[in-house]
């Protein structure tokens, strides 16, 4: 959005050594603080830069979602509570409270409460459904949690039934690890959900962000990996430097981003799982705006080592970049067409910052976004057919969808700083940060922008959001 695009535009500037134009630019993206000549202090200002964006808690904080906006034409569903088959008390956190409360947030359903449930069927047979149409259900959820043969985790059986036809639509057995029941929860849903919608769910995959903890020069960054729903966030990395542009591999085992621990910004990969990672790039100047091809096997990132931000693309088995922009403008924030023929980027080679796109192979990049002042910080559809950007208007910034085919905008939140857009790997949603009075906080609106979703972090602030793709 404008902090992002402003901060990046100031940074290229200090880093290529334009120190008038970097005090100018910064007056000019929410920084105050004087400028210093010596770009070695470009830390301390990245610092002083989130300082003023986030003032977030530690990682144990959870994230609580809230519906601002839900859709009233929302499917009644009910997903009575499943048999608990195992040995020893079912956890405090149902299967089926998981699995409402997915269904719940996704907007599209209307998952009634179990205290008004006039039964609990686990069986088909049991199943009154006349009593459920008088309850004005259309569909019924019913399910067992048992141990499966090899002792080791937990098998889900669950069946879903329309109401009306008395048809089963679904009659299934989910198997996960030990530990893993949650995530077998959400599997589910994802499973009802495209039952009913056509649409893969996306309730099992996790969401990356940037917190800060601390005010002045005591900050901490770190850089948080949560469940779809909030639950169960862990710090992948933790640093007294800037953190930015987290982003995800395809096969959602990696996270890239980038790190100001050594002073200068560097772009890392890591494993999510062990911690284990690997320097990507560090060279002099901006090392910034990291995005994996949708095989994995090549990564666009934004490099100034020719002077000024172009866009490169690095061979991730040999290291090798190529350029493949080259232009006295400002080139930032690439992301790959889920074909991997394109990249799209942000550019303000026409004037203002907007969204082009180049072969990977490099050549001429033509525009895009053919609508409006400001269109920044693309996200793709994973069909390919739209694009997320936060669109400026005057001093507001909005998250808005650009359709390629018919070439038209369509504004989706009403916020004045919204930012950094991030689609739902199912494409439904779309994952963004804005700001509630002096509050930072991450928002979801649904692709026809009929549902909202607020994210709140209970102590502070959260930024920089990235959707995960889908988690087989």
């Amino acid at each position: 959005g404008a902090r992002s695009w402003r901060r990046w535009t100031g940074l290229a500037y200090c880093l290529t050594g334009d120190l008038r134009t970097c005090s100018r630019e910064r007056s000019n993206s929410y920084l105050h603080t004087a400028v210093n000549d010596n770009v070695k202090k470009l830390s301390s200002l990245m610092a002083t830069l989130f300082t003023l964006l986030l003032f977030a808690p530690s990682a144990s904080a959870q994230l609580q979602i809230e519906i601002i906006d839900g859709n009233p034409s929302a499917l009644p569903i009910a997903v009575v509570p499943f048999q608990w088959m195992e040995a020893g008390d079912p956890p405090v956190n149902r299967v089926d409270e998981i699995i409402s409360g997915d269904l719940y947030r996704s907007g599209l359903f209307d998952p009634m409460a179990v205290e008004d449930m006039a039964d609990r069927p686990v069986d088909e047979e049991a199943i009154r459904f006349g009593t459920w149409r008088l309850l004005q259900v259309d569909y019924i959820v019913i399910g067992k949690v048992r141990t499966p043969m090899d002792g080791m985790g937990h098998e889900l059986i669950y069946q879903l039934f329309d109401v009306h036809t008395q048809e089963r639509i679904l009659s299934r057995i989910t198997t996960v690890g030990p530990g893993d029941l949650r995530f077998g929860a959400h599997r589910v849903a994802d499973a009802i959900y495209e039952a009913l919608t056509g649409v893969p769910g996306a309730f099992s995959t996790r969401i990356a962000y940037v917190t800060a903890t601390g005010t002045n020069n005591e900050i901490r960054y770190e850089l948080v990996v949560a469940d779809a729903d909030g639950f169960g966030p862990q710090s992948v990395v933790g640093s007294p430097e800037p953190l930015l542009s987290p982003a995800w591999s395809p096969d959602g085992k990696h996270l890239a981003y980038v790190s100001f621990e050594e002073g200068n910004s560097a772009i890392y990969m890591q494993n999510v799982a062990t911690g284990a990672r690997e320097l990507i790039s560090s060279g002099k100047g901006i090392n910034g705006a990291p995005s994996f091809s949708p095989d994995g096997t090549k990564m666009a990132l934004t490099l100034s080592r020719t002077g000024n931000p172009e866009i490169y693309v690095r061979d991730m088995a040999t290291g090798r970049t190529q350029q493949i922009t080259q232009h006295w403008s400002i080139d930032t924030e690439p992301v790959w067409s889920p074909d991997g023929r394109s990249i799209y980027f942000t550019s303000d080679r026409g004037g203002r910052p907007q969204i082009y796109k180049v072969p990977p192979s490099g050549g001429t990049p033509a525009r895009v976004t053919l609508e409006g002042d400001y269109n920044a910080r693309a996200s793709v559809s994973p069909d390919g057919r739209r694009i997320a950007v936060a669109q400026g208007r005057g001093n507001e910034y909005r998250i808005a969808v650009w359709d390629i085919e018919t070439e038209r905008f369509n504004i989706l939140t009403p916020g004045t700083l919204d930012e950094s857009p991030s689609f739902a790997p199912n494409g439904s949603m779309i994952l963004y940060a804005t700001r509630e009075g002096s509050r930072g906080v991450l928002s979801a609106v649904s692709a026809d922008g009929s549902v909202r979703q607020r994210l709140i972090l209970s102590e502070g602030d959260v930024r920089e959001p990235a959707w995960s793709p889908v988690i087989r």
